[in-house]
């Protein structure tokens, strides 16, 4: 588990306090999405995950080691992945090969072991094609995938991936989704910091930050069901929720809580019988 303790942290010398008393917990094997308008804290929040920033006050706990004592830092390191929103922030090798040996390089492993993790790393990213490809002839979505990998090959408990879809065309958004649900499924803490509120109903929590405290925090259905909580702090809904709620402004019997497009349908069609 990830404890966050009434974790305080101010940008320095702008003076900006970025999270204001953030207490949370996340478990192990939990697909949490991290939303909320532009500057509430997000990105300032994963970064405390594994100690790139230490709280000004309060403390953050990751499976037992406290970020803020030094000689914890690797461990937590290799117990929590970061994927940047720009992957060319993270990726320092020539070829995808030698990006993704980075980091079991520097923790000193025998060869043999490095190669393994690389093609284990790569299978599970499902981009064992690109193995030898040069870095500057990838796409942006191969990028992205490239560095989870990297990410992988340290083989972390939990992965906090930064707008992992941003700027991505639907083929490449759909193949990092895809990588991410399976790596889920596999039994890998996700955090996922995302505009995109589809992206956000598919996960198993919700917690929604503004101006640098948690406003909300539950699952899908209950975070997208106060509609009104998340338009006050300009959120986004879902496309189906805003469907569903345009169909209950007509006076229609639907539930409005619904982020599920194949359930959403089902309740029209049946409403549809009805009239």
């Amino acid at each position: 588990m990830i404890i966050l303790n009434n974790v305080y942290y101010r940008y320095e010398p702008e003076g900006i306090d970025a999270l204001r008393g953030v207490s949370l917990e996340i478990n192990n094997g939990e697909h949490l999405a991290l939303i909320g308008p532009n500057g509430c804290g997000k990105t300032t929040l994963i970064r405390h995950l594994n100690a790139l920033l230490l709280p000004f006050d309060g403390t953050v706990d990751v499976e037992g080691l406290d970020t803020q004592k030094p000689r914890s830092q690797a461990k937590i390191r290799s117990l929590v992945g970061m994927v940047f929103q720009n992957p060319d922030n993270q990726i320092v090798g020539m070829t995808v090969e030698e990006d993704i040996a980075f980091g079991p390089e520097n923790l000193r492993l025998p060869m043999e072991d490095i190669k393994k993790r690389v093609a284990e790393s790569l299978e599970r990213a499902g981009i064992s094609e690109l193995a030898g490809r040069n870095i500057e002839n990838l796409s942006g979505g191969e990028k992205r995938l490239v560095a989870i990998a990297g990410v992988l090959a340290m083989q972390p408990r939990y992965i906090a991936l930064d707008e992992p879809t941003a700027f991505l065309d639907p083929a490449a958004t759909t193949r990092v989704l895809d990588i991410i649900d399976k790596l889920h499924r596999e039994g890998v803490g996700i955090i996922h910091i995302t505009h995109n509120m589809a992206e956000a109903a598919l996960t198993q929590r919700v917690v929604v930050l503004n101006e640098g405290r948690i406003y909300l925090d539950g699952t899908p259905k209950q975070i997208f069901g106060k509609a009104e909580m998340l338009q006050k702090i300009g959120m986004h809904l879902p496309q189906v929720t805003q469907l569903l709620i345009k169909l209950k402004e007509m006076d229609l019997p639907v539930r409005t809580d619904i982020v599920d497009m194949d359930e959403a349908l089902n309740q029209i069609r049946i409403l549809a019988a009805k009239i």
